[in-house]
């Protein structure tokens, strides 16, 4: 592959490490709101806004798949239309009115229903009318929808502040990705931590008011450090999704004619009209089918890098846009190979968090909220990150050369590794949690059992270190593989695991539960067999890292090489030489 490149010498002046702390604190603050929302709205939709327990976990559930899986529209502009800073600010001023309009429903109860009185002679419980809901949900899904914004387009302005062909700037790259999900666990902690006290012991209407003020200094934080972000242009090629239809229609169009065995004889654009900061891909044996597209059945120009089919774009592509095509479809396994690790997870938001209310909650004078409980995956990843990016990635890369340390499909890999053992270790401590149950004739009783809750720290600790190792490496991956035009996407695409990992849960669990004859039919999990359910997990994980390692074996990481166009002349950016 090569990459023109055109960038005005001030863009040097930017960039860099100054230029993504600012990135960072956006990050931490904004996640800092989510985060601690996610852990936490099911106790508000079920104490103060009257819905069912099962509407309640459904509600959050659809939430937080939306959220994610929204990441795509939030990708798909950012590459299209606007920047990738104008994309971060409009969708978190998004978010901010979503917080709220939160804040607004939660102070003042006329906009919620009358709380339920159920320790009463005559219980009463009153639904939210249709007005009420929808407040409700018109702040949700504002929520939802800026958030996808600004997941999607963030780590990408974060990672466009280094240069991955300069050497150095490849190290610093791999290390922005590591101290980026710091920030995001930091902020998660003070997420899980206080705000979730507050809303417990000071009101929702409070708790809400911080996040809104959360998101508030997010975007000042974004604003503060426009003047030091490098390669803040739109997408001068246009619409990813438009490139990608033209090379199945054209593919399609062009079935009948043979393809060329040299790669020259496909059409390609290598000079300046190919525009400023374009890159062209190298022709790969994968998918030949897909080469059609850019075979041109009208002769080329003399002295021209044209040539032309009739239908234009729609009948004759260039080589380029026929690899960006291949490199989606590879990537595509990948994605889908990690998507149940993430339904692992949404059973540790779940589950073991039901768990862990059966458990002594109590340290040092002082009980432990359930919803707080992911803290302990979250200081895990806040110790480990940095042992990571500062030790393990300087000592392998003297081995491999590779500046990463390890390829992002190797990292992948021992994350899902972690999440089998996760599971397989959270059998084991279910085994035990009943068996204490039983031993102290406490199985119908809904007193705390004598076992500390820290016996859940074990599967939250490995699996918060398969989280870094996996959610990290797909950022980085998507963002490395990605086209040059797609970054934003290829980001909001391994976001999207998330989303169809907790869609996947709630059928996974149905499913489960009807086959097995009701594992988790009952109420009481001392009686349940849910420490099965976390063995067959475990298994399906195991079979799901087969699946992971046939897709990783098959891919082929893209290649680069460089061809830099320098000036001669004026500074304006414009291209005179080609210089390999």
């Amino acid at each position: 592959m090569g990459i023109f490149q055109t960038e005005p010498k001030k863009q040097a002046r930017r960039g860099g490490n100054r230029a993504v702390l600012f990135v960072f604190a956006t990050e931490g603050l904004e996640n800092m709101a989510f985060i601690a929302n996610a852990m936490s709205l099911v106790t508000y939709f079920y104490g103060f806004m009257n819905l069912s327990i099962t509407k309640s976990a459904t509600t959050l559930t659809n939430f937080m798949g939306t959220a994610f899986l929204l990441t795509l529209v939030g990708g798909y502009i950012s590459d299209t239309y606007w920047s990738r800073f104008k994309t971060c600010l409009i969708f978190a001023l998004i978010e901010l009115v979503g917080y709220v309009l939160l804040t607004v429903q939660a102070h003042y109860p006329q906009l919620r229903p009358t709380p339920c009185k159920l320790d009463v002679a005559e219980p009463h419980c009153e639904a939210a009318d249709t007005g009420q809901l929808a407040l409700l949900y018109t702040g949700l899904y504002l929520i939802a929808f800026g958030t996808s914004g600004v997941k999607s387009a963030l780590p990408a302005l974060g990672a466009d502040q280094f240069d991955d062909k300069d050497p150095k700037q490849a190290g610093q790259l791999s290390s922005f990705f590591n101290w980026f999900f710091l920030s995001l666990t930091i902020g998660a902690i003070f997420g899980v931590t206080f705000v979730v006290w507050i809303s417990a012991n000071h009101g929702w209407d409070l708790a809400f008011g911080v996040s809104t003020l959360a998101v508030l200094f997010a975007v000042l934080s974004l604003c503060m450090g426009k003047s030091l972000y490098r390669n803040n242009k739109i997408n001068p090629k246009g619409s990813p999704l438009l490139s990608i239809l033209q090379v199945l229609v054209a593919s399609i169009r062009n079935r009948k004619l043979p393809i060329p065995e040299k790669a020259e004889d496909l059409h390609e654009i290598h000079d300046k009209e190919a525009g400023e900061g374009h890159e062209y891909l190298q022709r790969t044996e994968q998918f030949k089918f897909l080469d059609r597209a850019a075979v041109s059945y009208c002769p080329t120009i003399e002295g021209s890098s044209k040539s032309t089919n009739p239908g234009g774009a729609w009948s004759l592509c260039t080589v380029t846009q026929v690899e960006e095509v291949k490199l989606l479809i590879r990537m595509f396994p990948i994605i889908l190979s990690t998507i149940f690790m993430n339904t692992c997870l949404a059973q540790l938001q779940t589950f073991s968090i039901q768990q862990s209310l059966t458990l002594d909650r109590h340290f040092i004078g002082f009980e432990i909220p359930g919803p707080s409980m992911p803290v302990i995956p979250l200081l895990c990843m806040f110790f480990l990150i940095p042992i990571y990016d500062r030790v393990f990635v300087p000592l392998v890369r003297k081995f491999t050369g590779i500046p990463t340390g390890i390829r992002h499909l190797q990292r992948i890999a021992v994350g899902l590794v972690l999440s089998v053992i996760s599971m397989a270790v959270s059998g084991m401590v279910e085994t035990r949690r009943k068996s204490v149950a039983v031993k102290h004739n406490m199985v119908d009783s809904s007193e705390p059992l004598p076992m500390s809750v820290f016996w859940l720290g074990f599967q939250f600790a490995i699996f918060g270190a398969a989280d870094m190792f996996t959610v990290v490496g797909l950022l980085e991956f998507f963002y490395a593989e990605s086209a040059a035009g797609m970054k934003s996407l290829g980001t909001a695409i391994s976001w999207c695991s998330i989303a169809f990992g907790y869609f996947l849960s709630s059928v996974v669990v149905e499913t489960v539960n009807k086959v097995s004859g009701g594992w988790l039919g009952s109420n009481n999990l001392n009686r349940d067999k849910l420490n099965y359910f976390y063995w067959l997990l475990s298994g399906m994980s195991v079979m799901n890292f087969g699946a992971y390692l046939l897709c990783a074996y098959w891919y082929k990481y893209k290649k680069v090489d460089v061809v830099v166009l320098e000036k001669q002349g004026d500074s304006d950016g414009s291209v005179e030489m080609i210089k390999a």
